[in-house]
């Protein structure tokens, strides 16, 4: 078996998974610099057509998958009409294979209109929601450049339970002008909404959006300081975790059992393939590991689609020694940590073992057998944890959510990947 070959058995080890990208939204958020574009009237049979044909290109490509998840990401999937949905669920079933323990979920934003939509989605096939809440304070979510109301993500979160068997909600923190106090209430609130999941995420200001420019401009006051968001994230995790709903990652909480399979396929380091404008994939093809990414530019995916039968346009090939490196990024976020002998399969190399001892020393990481993990010391100095751990390797940069501290946050994603869940805009 060649070295390549054994790191990309180690990688469909961690399962697969099926992410689709829808690029619309209504309007895009100050906060976002996600591939999304505004909303028009759209094609729908020209969107379920390229949908089928990427799923069937990619199938060609992995035959044999058990899918583990499917996930519905953007944009605003929730803009998709149920019908399209189902064509994409059923295409996914019969190039691969799906079994009700398959987890199938769709981000949806908190409007009346979309929440209307749940019982079609639910018929469809989906059996998980992810609701962009974002704040449960009026104010702030005009800040935010929401379009609903506090009571409107409640009485969506109300209609889901109805229709899911798992309801999960996004939720921003460390927004302007926000104390602990008044974080810890609205946490609270959210914790008692009869939610099984929560991505809780601090907000980042990134380069090209408008709240960039904003701050840019000096324009942009009342965000904290790292004090503030170090004491926030303490209070995210303490409250919680008190509440039933322990985290399993950095950004991720979830009552016993409804832990996001989507999530733990990324950070795991397994397998998945990118459907749509912008989506990228992790895959194994050939016996090797391969990133994929597709076109951006939603006119252009459609129209390279209908003429190739894809819209991937890269496919680049990864090493043992990416592969070890990206393992490790992504598995410290979450708490089960790195497993040291999966690293070993994925660098292809005996004994091989990331020069940790120093980060132990100085109590930011922990050994527990053979698994590594980021103490209760490391997890908000994650970025600079793995900065050291991994000097050669590039972690997430401004398409993330990074800052100095405390840690990465919610949405990085690693080098030439989609993102971990995170909301629609």
């Amino acid at each position: 078996m060649t070295p390549d070959r054994r790191g990309a058995d180690a990688l469909r080890d961690a399962g697969f998974g099926v992410y689709v990208h829808w690029p619309y939204c209504e309007s895009i958020c100050p906060y976002c610099d996600f591939n999304v574009h505004l909303y028009r009237s759209v094609d729908e049979s020209t969107w379920t057509k390229a949908f089928r044909s990427e799923i069937s290109h990619h199938a060609r490509l992995l035959p044999g998958r058990n899918v583990d998840s499917i996930f519905f990401g953007g944009g605003t999937p929730s803009l998709m009409s149920p019908e399209i949905v189902h064509a994409v669920i059923s295409d996914v079933a019969n190039a691969w294979t799906v079994t009700p323990r398959t987890e199938i979920t769709l981000e949806a934003n908190p409007t009346s209109v979309e929440a209307g939509r749940f019982s079609g989605y639910s018929e469809a096939g989906v059996n998980r929601i992810s609701i962009g809440v974002q704040s449960l304070v009026d104010p702030d979510l005009k800040r935010l450049g929401r379009r609903h109301t506090a009571a409107m993500a409640r009485q969506a979160i109300d209609i889901a339970r109805q229709h899911f068997p798992s309801v999960s909600i996004d939720m921003i923190y460390a927004r302007q002008h926000q104390s602990v106090e008044s974080w810890a209430g609205e946490l609270r609130d959210a914790l008692c909404s009869g939610v099984d999941h929560l991505s809780l995420y601090q907000l980042t200001i990134k380069p090209g959006t408008r709240f960039g420019s904003l701050a840019k401009r000096g324009k942009l006051r009342g965000l904290p300081g790292e004090d503030l968001e170090a004491d926030l994230l303490e209070v995210t995790d303490e409250l919680c975790s008190r509440s039933g709903f322990p985290g399993y990652e950095t950004s991720s909480y979830a009552r016993p059992g409804y832990a996001s399979v989507h999530n733990l396929i990324y950070w795991r380091y397994g397998e998945f393939a990118g459907i749509g404008p912008g989506a990228d994939g992790r895959i194994v093809y050939n016996g090797s590991a391969r990133r994929t990414h597709a076109i951006s530019g939603p006119a252009d995916w459609l129209r390279s689609t209908e003429t190739t039968g894809t819209g991937v346009r890269l496919v680049e090939s990864l090493p043992p020694d990416v592969l070890c490196q990206e393992y490790l990024i992504a598995s410290l976020r979450l708490r089960e940590g790195a497993d040291l002998d999966r690293y070993t399969a994925i660098a292809d190399r005996e004994n091989a073992i990331p020069e940790y001892q120093g980060l132990v020393t100085d109590g930011f990481l922990d050994v527990d057998g053979r698994r590594l993990r980021a103490t209760q010391t490391g997890r908000p100095l994650l970025d600079s944890v793995l900065r050291e751990l991994c000097p050669a390797s590039p972690l997430p940069g401004p398409m993330g959510r990074e800052r100095a501290s405390p840690g990465l946050r919610g949405d990085e994603s690693l080098p030439g990947t989609c993102s971990a869940e995170r909301n629609s805009c």
